[in-house]
């Protein structure tokens, strides 16, 4: 599916969205959380400057993307599976080397989690490691905005 999306027309409908909220409901801070693909999409609007705070969960292809990181200014909480055959170990390095030094940077890595570990209804969903990622989350989230 996300071979066939456009980034970036996504990336302006996020920043539409975002803009929505701010003049409709006030908000003052908008944050944006997402799940493997739209990790991805979570992890650029952080880079893109939409948003005010970002959790990307497992998001995929991001360590293809790490030049984006130059241009993050907002607080990021990164959660990936230590057991996530789609993003390895190697590319967990590369997205801590990218964010190295950013302040509000978080990188969780949970030991018995796989890709999806979120997710209820995936056969790798891992219940103790999403209730700790969604604490974490709840909190950071709390913290930044």
């Amino acid at each position: 599916m996300s071979n066939s999306v456009d980034i970036e027309a996504t990336l302006g409908d996020i920043a539409a969205t975002v803009r929505t909220l701010r003049q409709r409901t006030g908000a003052g801070k908008v944050a944006a959380v997402g799940y493997c693909f739209g990790g991805l999409l979570t992890y650029l609007s952080a880079a893109r400057g939409l948003v005010d705070a970002a959790v990307p969960y497992y998001g995929g292809g991001i360590q293809n993307r790490l030049q984006e990181a130059a241009n993050i200014r907002v607080p990021v909480q990164f959660h990936y599976g230590a057991l996530d055959a789609h993003i390895p170990p190697a590319a967990v390095q590369g997205v801590r080397d990218a964010m190295a030094g950013k302040p509000g940077t978080e990188i969780h890595v949970y030991d018995n989690a796989d890709h999806g570990f979120n997710c209820w209804a995936r056969a790798s969903y891992h219940q103790p490691s999403a209730a700790l990622a969604h604490g974490r989350a709840l909190a950071f989230l709390a913290q930044t905005l």
